[in-house]
């Protein structure tokens, strides 16, 4: 693995920094760079041309998708799973357990054993704002983004704007990530591509899908 400074591209080799730790059983695609401290653990895959801040925490197992950004100290617990082109903001914590314990009732320590771990899952294109919460088992939809600072307790549609502690939905957002505008009938435009989505049923797609 290199630990030049070079651009990344999806045709090198990673590039990870000398006080990373990345866990030799983990794979680490093409083109993507690993900044100061941060940690990938074993049989985690990271996809090609992604970029993981400094202090950034990814579990045993774990699976991201090509393009991803991990921002300074995020922390992804296993068993996660991030699909092409997620953002994850600074901060952010994506829980694993739903009753935490350190201990058993008996006192002893906890272990891998005495625990059934949950993932989050965040589907194609979506982001997650700085210092979110995502407490497991949840889905984060297409496109959707997480406002900072929100604690998302249920799952999130496709192109969905959510906020609040818990999140609940505000708005709706289009791939170019700027809230949405009503055009009338259930339509709703992006401001800045000119793109049409189509709502029905509390749920949102790209007009061009809708049909």
């Amino acid at each position: 693995m290199s630990t030049t400074t070079d651009i990344p591209n999806s045709d090198t080799a990673p590039t990870i920094a000398a006080t990373a730790d990345v866990d030799p059983r983990a794979d680490v695609g093409a083109g993507t760079r690993v900044w100061h401290l941060a940690q990938i653990r074993e049989h985690a895959r990271v996809g090609a041309n992604c970029i993981l801040g400094r202090g950034s925490y990814v579990g045993p197992g774990v699976r991201i998708g090509d393009n991803c950004k991990l921002q300074n100290h995020a922390l992804v617990y296993e068993p996660a799973v991030l699909e092409d082109g997620v953002f994850v903001g600074p901060a952010v914590v994506f829980t694993n357990d739903v009753f935490p314990r350190a201990v058993n009732p008996d006192g002893t320590l906890k272990s891998a054993d005495d625990w059934d771990a949950v993932g989050v899952t965040v589907r194609t294109g979506a982001s997650i704002g700085a210092r979110a919460v995502c407490i497991a088992p949840v889905a984060i939809g297409r496109w959707a983004l997480v406002a900072a600072g929100s604690v998302v307790r249920s799952d999130v549609p496709d192109y969905a704007l959510v906020a609040g502690v818990p999140a609940r939905r505000i708005g709706w957002v289009g791939e170019a990530g700027f809230p949405l505008q009503e055009d009338g009938a259930g339509r709703w435009r992006c401001p800045r591509t000119g793109a049409l989505y189509r709502e029905a049923d509390g749920t949102l797609s790209r007009e061009d899908e809708a049909r």
